[in-house]
């Protein structure tokens, strides 16, 4: 039987990755493409030898061709961490709109369903809580964090036109904090900054007093319902996420605790627009997808650290990203 064929962009980005392993495990041919702004082929040069694997080194704010028969696309390409987007704000705004302009074109083109990957960051600083689909959020789309909220908002508009307007098969996920191996250990958000000031001997930097929250989703659970939801009959946004809720400084003596150390928490003053709560109404993916997390925090962190462990020492190197 031939197989079914699948792109996936951003594929040798922390996500990216490891939907690439569920599908080729799935027995997809699996097509990665990327850029390499922001992932790195480490994280898929295990694939490489597999002959139900390639990868093509395109950046899909160009024009995108791929030869033969396609049957889905995953769009992952994109900065995701503050550290990346405030560094990289133009192509941060490309990826989530001519980068997907593209890609929902091929999608058209090959007939193919298109999945993007939107995130919790399109209900910006929210004033409803937990946050369900329904709600429009509350965005500065001129604040500093305003390229990558904005970029995945107007993701989601174009994906619902070329659903409404062509016809296409499209699926949005908005993803809350995610977690796992292949994380980067310097990208800047809380659970990889916690984790190597812990094992390099430094103190903590919570933001703000900490009261704000998060919550976090291991990487398996999350390709679960994402691999779930691309296969379902659902065409609105759906969140994917993990409703276990925690502040950031409960969270920081948390990975003191896991990693022994014995470093102090410091304060510094909290970012512009700073999400002051994170955790998503899950009803929808309970009820249509019939998903939910297994992981609990404390065996995922368990799993993440011992990545980070291997590779602390990469953070030395130029070529830590």
């Amino acid at each position: 039987m031939e197989r079914k064929r699948i792109l996936i962009t951003g594929a040798a980005g922390f996500l990216g990755s490891h939907l690439c392993d569920r599908f080729v495990q799935e027995g997809f041919h699996v097509i990665g493409m990327d850029n390499l702004l922001t992932g790195s082929l480490r994280n898929i040069e295990h694939l490489f030898p597999l002959e139900n694997f390639e990868f093509y080194f395109h950046d899909v704010t160009k024009f995108v061709h791929v030869p033969g028969k396609l049957d889905y696309i995953l769009h992952f390409a994109s900065p995701a961490s503050p550290i990346d987007y405030l560094q990289k704000p133009i192509q941060t705004l490309k990826v989530g709109s001519l980068g997907t302009h593209n890609l929902l074109g091929l999608a058209k083109e090959k007939k193919a369903r298109i999945l993007v990957a939107s995130t919790s960051e399109v209900y910006g600083d929210p004033e409803v809580h937990p946050q369900p689909e329904e709600y429009w959020g509350h965005v500065n789309p001129v604040g500093p964090r305003g390229v990558y909220d904005e970029a995945k908002r107007f993701m989601e508009s174009i994906t619902m036109a070329y659903h409404n307007f062509h016809g296409v098969e499209t699926r949005i996920v908005r993803i809350f904090n995610t977690y796992g191996p292949r994380m980067r250990l310097n990208d800047g958000r809380a659970l990889p900054a916690f984790m190597t000031q812990a094992l390099t001997g430094q103190d903590l930097t919570v933001f703000g007093d900490g009261s704000q929250t998060r919550s976090f989703c291991y990487v398996s659970d999350l390709v679960e319902g994402i691999y779930r939801l691309l296969f379902s009959d659902y065409h609105l946004p759906m969140n994917i996420g993990n409703p276990d809720e925690i502040s950031l400084l409960d969270f920081a003596k948390e990975i003191l605790e896991l990693t022994g150390s014995k470093q102090k928490i410091v304060f510094k003053p909290l970012p512009t627009d700073d999400p002051k709560q994170r955790r998503p109404d899950i009803t929808k993916a309970r009820t249509i997808l019939g998903w939910e997390p297994k992981v609990s925090r404390r065996e995922g962190l368990r799993l993440t650290l011992e990545y980070f462990k291997k590779h602390i020492d990469e953070l030395h190197s130029p070529q830590n990203t």
